[in-house]
């Protein structure tokens, strides 16, 4: 097995940036979803809420954040370096406050125009967790970014191929992997290999992982990540063949059990 890509997104839900190599941290690949954006009430506006943001393509530079959209001029965002945090929420609930820094006015008004809603940008300085512990069976710990529950996602191409055999016989059309939003793809795995590496470490070229759990996902994957535009599928699909306990699956949350280089072309170990 090897890995195939990967992938970061800077501000939660913004367009993915590509890589050829990324260095991880305990709480994720570095630049990976330390940005996010809020409402007035402090709890983040996601893809769920608006599929405008995936027009914001936003890249990360020493000391802060380019955001580019289509029709709107790039600013660049330096980190916050001081003023009172403020508390705010991955999800209205089931989620633990944490204090993030305010990017300030600029960022704001060019957020609010791009999205058509009063929001703030916000900067996570000490990645800490935010959804409570013991909801799942093996616990990220206490150092994950502004992703939803886990430090990073991971993705089998293989799996991808089975779930689109499944869309072609249904007469849809099929999804490409950047509808899941992957942190980490790897190929040359049977499909649903996945499944049986959860709880278990597993190595990426030289850094060791845990394999934490199946990825539930949500209305996200049905959002063109091009062009915003949202259908009924893979959800669907995946109801009638990945659901596990009211869940549906897709992909395999991780655990970095080591910080470094990772690159496209690493093989993949998976251990007992």
């Amino acid at each position: 097995m090897r890995l195939t890509s990967i992938h970061t997104y800077p501000v939660k839900g913004c367009h993915r940036l590509d890589h050829d190599g990324a260095f991880v941290r305990p709480w994720g690949l570095a630049g990976d979803r330390r940005w996010m954006v809020v409402g007035a009430d402090g709890v983040g506006v996601t893809q769920r809420d608006t599929t405008r943001l995936v027009g914001l393509r936003a890249s990360v530079r020493s000391g802060g954040l380019t955001l580019r959209a289509d029709g709107q001029p790039d600013l660049d965002v330096p980190e916050p370096a001081g003023g009172e945090p403020i508390a705010v929420r991955t999800f209205r609930s089931r989620t633990f406050p944490v204090p993030a820094r305010r990017a300030g006015r600029a960022a704001d008004e060019w957020l609010s125009a791009l999205l058509g809603r009063a929001v703030r940008l916000v900067w996570l300085a000490e990645p800490t967790r935010h959804i409570p512990a013991g909801d799942r069976e093996h616990d990220t710990g206490d150092q994950v970014s502004f992703a939803d529950a886990y430090p990073l996602l991971l993705a089998n191409t293989a799996s991808l191929d089975a779930l689109n055999g499944w869309l072609a016989e249904a007469g849809e059309e099929p999804v490409p992997m950047t509808r899941f939003r992957p942190n980490l793809v790897v190929d040359g795995a049977s499909p649903w290999a996945e499944d049986d590496w959860v709880g278990r470490p597993l190595r990426i070229g030289d850094l060791r992982f845990r394999a934490a759990g199946p990825c539930d996902r949500c209305v996200v994957t049905t959002t063109d990540q091009e062009t915003g535009v949202r259908t009924r599928e893979p959800l669907r699909t995946l109801g009638r063949y990945r659901n596990v306990r009211q869940k549906l699956l897709f992909g395999l949350n991780l655990v970095p059990l080591d910080s470094g280089q990772v690159s496209v072309g690493a093989p993949i170990v998976v251990e007992p």
